[in-house]
């Protein structure tokens, strides 16, 4: 399921590289879909990447900490648990894009590609699992505990997201998390009862 995901993203992706048409087909931008019903673009812009940079990151770190997801929903989910992640990072895609959606449906100007809300909605499902991780950043050779980082990462991306002074989606990822948090906690309440156990926290 999860090399799946990545192999078609890359894929798309690449071809999507040299394929300008291709791109501009997919990406997302809320003025068409609003304007002539173009659906699909809530879902085929986690297809398309801006360079090899964007790419490699995203599913590096979809890679990194879907894994760990996927770890656990087949331990608690059994034969269920492909279908749950697909849905965890499904639903990040589409739920990533509606406050953008809504701001921005007049304006054809705006745009947004890559999966980095639904890598997000994998990244902070992760947090929920395994709270006392650690997130370690490239060169950098202290790891931040997961809860923690997650805290920050909610807070700098809705700081970002207001100023909207950088080329990046930042209430994507802000939602993308929001959503990866509630869909864990929601396919199985357990998750937030051992979320505070793995803290430290008794009840």
């Amino acid at each position: 399921m999860l090399f799946a995901i990545i192999l078609i993203t890359a894929a798309i992706s690449i071809m999507a590289f040299g394929n300008e048409d291709l791109f501009r087909k997919l990406k997302f931008n809320a003025y068409f879909i609003r304007r002539d019903r173009e659906w699909y673009r809530f879902f085929s812009y986690a297809l398309v990447h801006a360079d090899w940079g964007h790419l490699i990151i995203n599913m590096f770190v979809l890679y990194s900490f879907g894994d760990i997801v996927l770890q656990f929903f087949k331990a608690d989910f059994g034969p269920l648990a492909g279908l749950k992640f697909m849905l965890l990072y499904v639903g990040g895609i589409l739920f990533s894009t509606i406050f953008d959606y809504f701001k921005n449906k007049d304006n054809i100007y705006y745009n947004a590609v890559g999966a980095s809300g639904a890598v997000s909605a994998v990244l902070f499902s992760s947090i929920i699992l395994y709270p006392t991780g650690k997130i370690f950043f490239f060169f950098v050779p202290i790891g931040i505990p997961s809860w923690i980082f997650g805290i920050l990462y909610l807070v700098y991306s809705a700081y970002m997201g207001k100023r909207g002074t950088d080329n990046i989606g930042h209430f994507a990822h802000f939602w993308g998390a929001v959503f990866g948090l509630v869909f864990t906690m929601f396919i199985n309440h357990d998750y937030l009862v051992r979320f505070y156990q793995q803290l430290g926290f008794s009840f």
